[in-house]
């Protein structure tokens, strides 16, 4: 499936990009990392569908999600 001339596979990526950028511009640490963390899921997501499997897209981002789930775990009382 294309739109614009691009794949759906690149949508994602795309997606993934924008929402990890727009992370960046939280003034909430704990916002910053709930957005991140989807980023990073769509990441995961994006990485697990390219052919060939991009692991270092999919170890890189798991290991992110895990460090923002864990600081945000961390952070509740």
């Amino acid at each position: 499936m294309e739109f614009l001339g691009i794949s759906g596979v690149e949508w994602i990526g795309y997606a993934a990009m924008a929402t990890v950028l727009i992370s960046f511009l939280m003034k909430s640490v704990n916002k910053l990392r709930i957005v991140n963390s989807f980023g990073c899921l769509l990441f995961v997501f994006y990485g697990i569908l390219l052919n060939p499997l991009s692991m270092p897209i999919i170890i890189t981002n798991t290991a992110i999600f895990c460090i923002n789930l864990y600081f945000l775990i961390q952070k509740k009382p």
